[in-house]
């Protein structure tokens, strides 16, 4: 066999199992679109933490997702708490478009972002 066949099917498995839970189910998680303006996203964020639901506790001075200090970090990790929260009763990922779905864990350093199957 070939070191290109092996790779690819290497690649391929990798693919086939990543962001998969063992019962099929994708992982998901809800971020902020990187081509959102930071205004959009902040009217958002403020939805999202006030009337939305979402615990923001974390995103708060000296706590484990408040650094990075962005708009856009915050309203990440806000997008996707509403989103575990609610994606079972009825709520999305869309923020009036300020947001999408990834299958790539967005947590970082001591920044664990919530993830319910």
């Amino acid at each position: 066999m070939s070191i290109l066949w092996k790779r690819t099917m290497l690649a391929l498995l990798i693919v086939s199992i990543a962001g998969k839970k063992s019962d099929g189910e994708l992982e998901q998680w809800c971020i902020a679109d990187e081509q959102t303006p930071d205004g959009e996203l902040q009217m958002a964020l403020d939805w999202a933490c006030g009337k939305g639901g979402a615990d923001c506790s974390k995103i708060q001075v000296n706590q484990p997702c408040y650094l990075p200090n962005t708009v856009r970090d915050h309203a990440s990790y806000a997008f996707n708490n509403y989103f575990q929260k609610f994606k079972h009763k009825g709520g999305s990922c869309y923020f009036k478009g300020a947001a999408i779905i990834t299958e790539l864990d967005p947590s970082h350093s001591s920044c664990q972002y919530e993830f319910h199957p």
